[in-house]
């Protein structure tokens, strides 16, 4: 069933929270940024949420015409949740909170990374100044999950998936990557230490992971 409660005020803003204001929605959205899920995917990238608490956003977004039921095509032949063009127009929605967000304080020491919630990072991130003229086509190996990041022309294009023949491979779980990408520990040092693997130049390897920096802290003083 639809969600029923309402800001009932007419501004734009408030009709959006009237359908993504529910805890889990936005993140529900982010999840699916990259492309389809099955139920129990979504599970694992929302560790928190309940299977109940999952299964009526979802209803809620389907019903708002955010997210879609499709069928992969065989041999796969799995039930997944996939965003509608309405619901992809959310994506630099996403980033600008991303931006936003990423110079609040963490809520807990405990918080977790998870796999997309990194990846999505990524285009929220990246600076075309930090990329220069940085030409690379990077296949990022995070657990399981393959990804692919191609810079050119100042731009990043990230895609769900192995990548053919690409110049770098970056290996890591998601708190190893962010450690270097955004809390200051040096590629080197992660590399030694056996929790993140580069294939190819780590030089370029380095120039790409640079090209992410997260924004300066404005003063919260008037």
């Amino acid at each position: 069933m639809a969600r029923t409660r309402s800001y009932e005020d007419r501004c734009g803003i408030a009709r959006a929270l009237d359908i993504l204001g529910e805890r889990w929605a936005l993140l529900i959205v982010r999840e699916l940024v990259l492309g389809p899920k099955r139920f129990t995917d979504l599970e694992s990238g929302l560790a928190r949420v309940s299977p109940d608490v999952l299964a009526q956003r979802l209803r809620d977004l389907e019903a708002a015409g955010v997210i879609a039921r499709s069928t992969l095509p065989p041999p796969a032949a799995s039930k997944v949740y996939e965003l509608t063009d309405r619901g992809r127009e959310l994506e630099p929605v996403l980033h600008a909170l991303g931006r936003w967000g990423s110079t609040a304080p963490v809520a807990t020491a405990e918080a977790r990374l998870g796999v997309d919630a990194a990846m999505v990072a990524l285009p929220t991130l990246f600076s075309a100044e930090r990329a220069g003229d940085l030409d690379v086509s990077v296949e990022l190996q995070v657990g399981e999950n393959r990804f692919g990041a191609i810079v050119r022309s100042g731009a990043l294009v990230l895609t769900r998936g192995a990548v053919i023949a690409p110049d770098v491979v970056i290996s890591a779980e998601p708190g190893p990557l962010a450690a270097v990408l955004w809390h200051g520990r040096k590629l080197r040092d992660a590399v030694a230490s056996g929790q993140l693997e580069v294939s190819g130049s780590r030089r370029v390897a380095g120039r790409f992971l640079r090209a992410f920096p997260l924004p300066a802290r404005r003063s919260s003083a008037a």
